[in-house]
């Protein structure tokens, strides 16, 4: 009987001596799942800023020789054009941007004929 007793309290404070050392990988991944969310937020933010980047590069080429863009239309037009990309009618653009729908077609106008024009090229030769 007192062997068993014995055996039960020394593996109870191996399990307590565990317990500790389990504490530490706890901290470990948490740290590690703490560093990936991170790393996935920074990398959304840098897409985000990249898209806006190839927006503006589209922009600016059509806009060329034209007056520059104030901010606020410069915003609508990143906007409209991004969700354009994305595949969004131009019924559910205006909805989403809260302007009227010949105003998001007006300012998608020469970007889809670009677009079309270069298809047509394409296609010819």
């Amino acid at each position: 009987m007192e062997w068993a007793l014995v055996i039960l309290f020394g593996a109870a404070v191996l399990l307590f001596i565990l317990s500790f050392s389990k504490k530490d990988s706890v901290k470990v991944d948490e740290q590690m799942e703490q560093l990936a969310s991170s790393f996935a937020d920074e990398m959304s933010v840098l897409q985000e800023k990249i898209r806006n980047i190839e927006i503006d590069a589209e922009i600016t080429a059509q806009e060329a020789g034209v007056l520059a863009l104030s901010s606020e239309k410069r915003n609508l037009l990143r906007e409209v054009l991004d969700l354009h990309k994305r595949g969004y009618s131009t019924e559910s653009i205006a909805l989403k941007t809260k302007h009227p729908e010949n105003e998001i077609e007006n300012l998608l106008t020469p970007y889809i004929k670009a677009k079309n024009e270069r298809r047509t090229v394409a296609n010819d030769i």
